[in-house]
């Protein structure tokens, strides 16, 4: 370790800035959505087997809640634009504006260069865990996946459940593509469930048993129609491990609502981002 300078203990004790300050993001109206939900109707229901994944459809100003059903277990959630899978869900951008977990309030964001709302929780049943002891905190956005490629990295050994393997057959399955070609869409997720967060010694991503039981769930208003896709995670509760057969496993409930158009007033999908793109280029 190189020697501290001599201001080693002033330059440490410089404050933080907030990168990116929420006050000037748009406003979900919460109050709608939840007026609309209570007059929402149920298109149908798909239930995501344990260690694989499932797709799902949810059309603009409808709702999807996603519940714990048998027992303790995470999910891997990525959104698409229905009719672009090149806008995706970008969970980095999504951790910058509203911190490294999200609940009721929060949105899920688009990619670069549409970068708009994709998605805004509107009901979280874990809202009340907070931030426990050792910094952890659910539903976050700072994991990227469980995959294959890493678990061969790390243990030599080759494994075909992991969430990203999951997700990629879900969406080969939607779609038709080959599953070598759907892989290539898919991207860092919200890990709905999962309690998480980085060790204060060495800021190593850590995951502890999730708090969730069968009946909580998280929702969400489709703020454009979506595309989703859900694994349920082969770590279980990700209280121990994951990328293997060991722990024991739960499915996941998806269901998908439709709210009247007239319950949502003057509401519209939001407009992709109006940043001209040309980079100052001339």
């Amino acid at each position: 370790m190189s020697a501290p300078p001599d201001d080693a203990d002033a330059r440490r004790a410089v404050p933080p800035v907030v990168c990116y300050p929420p006050e000037t993001l748009p406003a979900p109206d919460l109050d709608l959505y939840r007026t609309a939900r209570v007059a929402a109707r149920k298109l149908g229901e798909v239930v995501v087997p344990p260690r694989d994944g499932r797709c799902f459809r949810v059309p603009a100003g409808g709702f999807f809640r996603i519940t714990s059903v048998e027992g303790p277990q995470v999910g891997d959630l990525n959104l698409w634009a229905a009719a672009d899978l090149g806008e995706r869900f970008f969970s980095g951008k999504t951790r910058a504006l509203h911190g490294t977990h999200v609940s009721v309030g929060d949105r899920l964001w688009s990619c670069l260069p549409h970068l708009r709302p994709m998605a805004t929780i509107v009901e979280d049943t874990l809202d009340w865990y907070g931030f426990d002891e050792y910094g952890g905190g659910v539903h976050d956005v700072i994991g990227t996946r469980c995959d294959p490629y890493t678990h061969r990295l790390l243990s030599g050994g080759t494994y075909h459940h992991c969430c990203h393997s999951n997700l990629a057959r879900a969406l080969a399955g939607e779609t038709g593509m080959p599953v070598t070609e759907a892989e290539h869409c898919i991207h860092d997720v919200l890990n709905v469930f999962m309690c998480t967060g980085f060790t204060r010694e060495t800021g190593q991503y850590f995951m502890k048993a999730s708090p969730v039981r069968p009946g909580d769930f998280i929702e969400f208003f489709a703020e454009i129609d979506l595309l989703g896709a859900l694994s349920a995670c082969p770590g279980g509760d990700c209280g121990a491990t994951h990328s293997s057969d060991a722990a024991a496993c739960h499915p996941l409930l998806v269901e998908v609502f439709e709210a009247p158009a007239a319950m949502l007033g003057g509401w519209a999908p939001p407009s992709r981002n109006l940043y001209d793109r040309s980079h100052g280029a001339g």
